[in-house]
């Protein structure tokens, strides 16, 4: 299913809500392997960006084989999406996504020849939201337990 407008809002408006993601790539033994990030921008346009070290294991790893998962979770929704990633060295879209948080992991700010880009071009996923929050998230599943009725939660699958 291609997603729809509605679906492209849903998807923009829970990844505002995200800090922080694990990629999923292939290692060189063909094993799966997650890199904890931090989500560079708020707007979706169907491409996630991530500011990474150049000798990172990740970057390693698309090299080898481009295909990876991101996830993102909190406390009431969840969103796992696959793609296409890319080291891309774009010294102008760096500087645009710095921010102070960064310099955590990268004190010598964007100019740092071991900094790079990430980019994953999305191409599907799928999302789990529970509205309301983590409260009606609870008297759902007390209402289930008492009840028996079914925690309706949004959940969707998508192709971008």
């Amino acid at each position: 299913m291609t997603a729809t407008p509605s679906e492209l809002e849903k998807l923009a408006s829970l990844l505002k809500d995200f800090r922080f993601a694990m990629l999923t790539s292939r290692d060189e033994d063909g094993k799966l392997t997650a890199h904890p990030l931090t989500v560079q921008e708020s707007e979706f346009d169907g491409d996630l960006w991530f500011i990474i070290g150049r000798h990172a294991s990740a970057v390693e790893h698309v090299s080898r084989d481009a295909n990876v998962g991101v996830s993102f979770s909190s406390n009431d929704s969840w969103l796992s999406l696959a793609g296409t990633a890319s080291i891309v060295d774009d010294g102008a879209k760096l500087r645009e996504l710095w921010n102070p948080a960064v310099e955590a992991w990268f004190p010598e700010g964007p100019e740092d020849p071991n900094v790079t880009l990430l980019k994953v071009d999305t191409v599907s996923g799928e999302y789990w939201d529970s509205p309301g929050g983590k409260v009606a998230t609870i008297v759902a599943l007390v209402k289930h337990k008492v009840t028996g009725e079914k925690y309706e939660g949004d959940n969707e699958k998508f192709d971008l």
